[in-house]
């Protein structure tokens, strides 16, 4: 009887050891990504913002005008924008 006993408890001790890591790493999941760098499977450099922030707020607007905005104004604006940013990234690395 001791012996069954003994295995009930183990086989429990390790259910509750399972359990416990399952939700400690949704926990260290949800923010860990934000800090792991691209090369390393992190988030892209053109990720949105995470919901619930002023930046995601400022994102859904900004996205918002862009979509009201006619398409050949969106065009100029769009090759506006890349004529400034390649400029500084053309030592990129490819």
């Amino acid at each position: 009887m001791l012996k069954s006993l003994r295995s009930a408890l183990t086989l429990v001790a390790l259910a509750a050891g399972l359990s416990g890591c399952g939700t400690v790493n949704e926990k260290l999941s949800a923010g860990m990504g934000d800090y792991v760098p691209q090369w390393a499977g992190g988030l892209p450099a053109d990720a949105p913002p995470r919901p619930g922030t002023p930046q995601y707020d400022a994102y859904l607007k900004e996205r918002e005008r862009k979509r009201l905005m006619p398409a050949a104004d969106r065009e100029k604006e769009e090759q506006a924008q890349k004529g400034t940013t390649g400029s500084t990234s053309a030592g990129a690395v490819r």
